[in-house]
């Protein structure tokens, strides 16, 4: 299952790899990818775990940046 969200105010490139790396590292997840040019996220994984995927998956993204706005595509 594939998952693409906006990150609404990302504006750290290093921040944009380091949750890259830690969205990948959740169970579940196949690839993610996040972009710094296109503030774009999508997550592939398993669709039984995505629920609690795209919960964790936000909370990585507001340890990095609080202030992005994480929105569904």
């Amino acid at each position: 299952m594939k998952k693409k969200f906006m990150l609404e105010g990302l504006d750290c490139a290093n921040c944009t790899a380091k949750i890259e790396k830690e969205v990948n590292a959740l169970k579940g997840v196949e690839s993610a990818s996040v972009s710094f040019m296109t503030t774009k996220m999508i997550i592939e994984g398993d669709e039984d775990k995505m629920a609690d995927i795209i919960v964790a998956a936000e909370k990585i993204v507001n340890k990095y940046e609080p202030h992005v706005k994480f929105k569904a595509l």
